[in-house]
């Protein structure tokens, strides 16, 4: 197969050295750098008090961003690192969506700034879980309540993620008449032994109809989660679940490696370790992937997405406008993301502030009329610089570190032997130094989290906090 030998010698042209020290590269455990610090730092010291600090500092043109979370599924998939539970009754989704709803309303009060009208709000994400499992009257509630409490922009950005099994012409007129205007699908691979080893069974023809009808409905803008390194996959299983999924025609595709981390998430222990693939082939899944995904007209994005050249997200990428939170490469240009839900993580200027795990927690919480915060972390000056570092490596594979320290009224030199450190990574093929510029090679995109780890003043190399690096 010519794309999979065109990625095996992309594999081997990306590090010219010894095999095992390309399996430590791409088995180290570093984070996905979602955020800076990451939530590894999080800790309690940051609290409703604090929160309600930082939302009155806020400045009065600040742009917010939405998230909410709904941790609900039908059953649970047994590759699944999300925060969520299986729940096969609507009474439950009832509660929490009326909860979502009142924290929803005491959010604009405390993000209210001095009467001066309601927040503009620039984008709005929904998800879990599986959000659209919320019903149908619940969540136009939450809908309404939001319009009521927030200024929507008329261009704002209104996505949720869905799963392709629950999707049937009643949740498309719920969604659609919500004003949803972007879909994220679920779809991770294809193959039949492949979804019974993940306890994720949905046939293409499922998928297919699926995207019929929210095409139909005039939602014709949708990303596909597609995943590699999962049991029992092949590289061969992986682009015909490839080839199927861009046959449907999405603007984005997000391809993820498998996060195998049973210590953090139980249910991952239904999965036979034994039949997932090795470094080396979890390396040459991916690049055979991208390479097949870029045949076939696809922009690479960041690490692990690829969009069409119409798609927003290629061309934020084009015109340098790429962000990156918590829900991976983005176009949302919010000076503020509010999180809303059980574990829903908000971010700001200064630092960033989780929710409660556990519903019964955060709905007390909501309920008393508090912040559900129970950790987070204040960022520092340094954290700040950091972060634009490892933001920018992450987004462009490439970083002027001069000119990040001056924007931040930093030195470069305050980050100790980075030149050092880069310049070992040099060696072995993984970045490039020009100057205080530092560069992936785009043969080595899929190790740039272990380059932009350089940056990280946190990071324990032998702790197992985070997913390996491909």
């Amino acid at each position: 197969m010519i794309i999979v030998n065109a990625a095996r010698h992309r594999a081997c042209k990306i590090l010219t050295m010894r095999q095992e020290l390309v399996e430590s590269y791409a088995s180290a455990q570093v984070p996905r750098y979602t955020s800076y610090p990451t939530a590894a730092q999080f800790s309690p010291a940051v609290n409703a008090e604090v929160v309600a600090g930082w939302a009155a500092a806020l400045s009065d043109d600040a742009r917010l961003s939405l998230y909410f979370h709904v941790p609900f599924c039908r059953s649970i998939c047994w590759y699944c690192g999300c925060h969520t539970k299986a729940t096969r009754k609507d009474g439950p989704l009832i509660s929490y969506g009326q909860t979502l709803e009142r924290e929803l309303e005491s959010s604009a009060l405390a993000f209210a700034h001095g009467g001066k009208g309601p927040r503009q709000v620039v984008s709005i994400h929904w998800g879990g879980g599986t959000p659209s499992m919320l019903p149908a009257d619940v969540f136009q509630d939450i809908v309404d309540s939001m319009r009521a409490c927030y200024s929507v922009s008329d261009d704002a950005e209104h996505a949720m993620e869905l799963d392709p099994r629950l999707i049937d012409e009643a949740l498309v007129a719920k969604i659609t008449g919500a004003g949803i205007n972007r879909v994220s699908l679920g779809v991770q691979d294809f193959t039949p032994r492949v979804q019974s080893a993940i306890g994720r069974v949905q046939p293409f023809e499922q998928v297919a109809s699926a995207v019929d009808l929210l095409n139909r409905a005039g939602l014709d803008e949708m990303n596909f989660d597609l995943i590699y390194g999962l049991p029992l996959q092949s590289q061969a299983d992986l682009i015909r679940s490839i080839d199927l999924a861009t046959s449907l025609a999405p603007g984005r595709i997000a391809l993820f490696g498998y996060a195998h981390v049973p210590w953090f998430k139980t249910h991952q222990r239904m999965i036979d370790e034994m039949v997932l693939p090795g470094a080396m082939e979890r390396l040459e899944m991916a690049e055979a992937a991208g390479e097949r995904l870029v045949a076939l007209g696809y922009r690479r994005i960041g690490i692990d997405h690829f969009a069409r050249e119409d798609d927003k997200l290629a061309i934020a990428a084009e015109n340098g406008t790429l962000r990156r939170n918590f829900q991976g490469y983005t176009t949302d240009p919010a000076d503020a993301v509010i999180g809303l839900g059980a574990s829903s993580i908000s971010s700001f200027p200064t630092g960033f502030a989780q929710n409660a795990p556990a519903t019964a927690e955060w709905a007390r919480a909501v309920n008393a009329g508090h912040f559900a915060t129970v950790r987070g972390v204040a960022t520092t000056q340094a954290d700040r610089f950091r972060s634009a570092l490892i933001e920018a490596l992450m987004c462009n594979l490439s970083v002027d570190v001069s000119a990040i320290a001056a924007s931040h009224g930093m030195k470069a030199t305050s980050l100790g032997d980075w030149r050092k450190r880069i310049d070992a990574l040099a060696d072995d093929g993984l970045a490039r130094r020009d100057g205080d510029t530092v560069m992936v090679p785009e043969e080595a995109r899929a190790f740039t989290r272990v380059v932009a780890a350089v940056f990280d003043a946190y990071l324990e190399p032998e702790a197992r906090k985070h997913s390996v690096a491909v």
